[in-house]
């Protein structure tokens, strides 16, 4: 998984499952410090540990090596 995307699924469970609207530092504690459910961070840690899993499991690249499709870890180093 890629910096990019694994931020994109962070940013994304923080949203939809924790109800945060942002994961940057706004230096106010009002806005960075949350009361939280444990069975909530229960379930964000579940959906990060699922995903982790989902992209260890997906090849993200298949490539084309003499008429035969191979995953970047079947290729032989020259």
């Amino acid at each position: 998984m890629s910096a990019k995307r694994m931020s994109a699924t962070i940013e994304k469970i923080a949203r939809e499952i924790l109800d945060l609207e942002t994961l940057e530092t706004r230096k106010m504690d009002s806005l960075d410090f949350h009361d939280m459910a444990v069975w909530t961070i229960r379930e964000a840690l579940e959906a990060a540990y699922n995903a982790g899993r989902q992209a260890a499991t997906t090849p993200t690249k298949v490539l084309k090596l003499k008429g035969r499709m191979h995953l970047p870890s079947d290729i032989p180093e020259e």
